[in-house]
């Protein structure tokens, strides 16, 4: 499978990283290279990066807190709060600091010493601030999908994922439906 990006927020690309929920499930996360690969597509690492068995098992266990949490009916466990919690404070962002360059004061911010652990601390702040938000987590409506997204539509009624994926295989089925007199 290829990777996706369509969650509208990376804490759901992240999420979407196990495909087929409906079904019995496809774990895309299968190795260490596998997630280098996913934090460098999704813009949290700069080339690869050092990835251990380890971190992919804190992947799997953020991605699935995460997912619990934003799709919980009724208040989410605390054991899953706490996971993202502690995500989203193990690996706070270095400070920036002053640099002087060719005479010039300019504003850097030194590279994470674990470029992972700072990949998913952000992914657990944005899970954060999206649980937090009035945007709504919703289940792509394809039978065969399952995938999840971020409804900011202004009337919250988005169906698909994507609708150049998903939507669009839907109504071409409802228009061969229509055309063929099987409605």
């Amino acid at each position: 499978m290829e990777w996706v990006f369509d969650g509208g927020r990376p804490c759901l690309d992240l999420v979407n990283t196990m495909r087929n929920r409906h079904d019995t499930g496809v774990e895309l996360l299968t190795g260490p290279e596998v997630l280098a690969e996913w934090l460098a597509l999704a813009g949290f690492t700069t080339g690869r990066v050092p990835v251990t068995a380890g971190n992919v098992l804190a992947a799997k266990a953020l991605r699935e807190a995460v997912d619990r949490v934003l799709l919980a009916d009724g208040p989410p466990e605390k054991m899953d709060i706490d996971l993202v919690n502690n995500a989203a404070a193990a690996a706070p962002a270095p400070p920036p600091r002053l640099a002087l360059v060719d005479g010039v004061l300019r504003r850097e911010v030194p590279a994470p010493k674990d470029p992972v652990a700072a990949a998913f601390a952000a992914l657990a702040a944005d899970a954060i601030d999206l649980a937090a938000s009035d945007a709504e987590v919703r289940i792509c409506a394809a039978d065969d999908c399952g995938l999840r997204f971020c409804d900011a539509s202004p009337r919250r009624n988005r169906q698909w994922c994507s609708m150049a994926r998903c939507g669009n295989r839907a109504k071409a089925r409802a228009h061969y439906a229509r055309v063929s007199g099987r409605e």
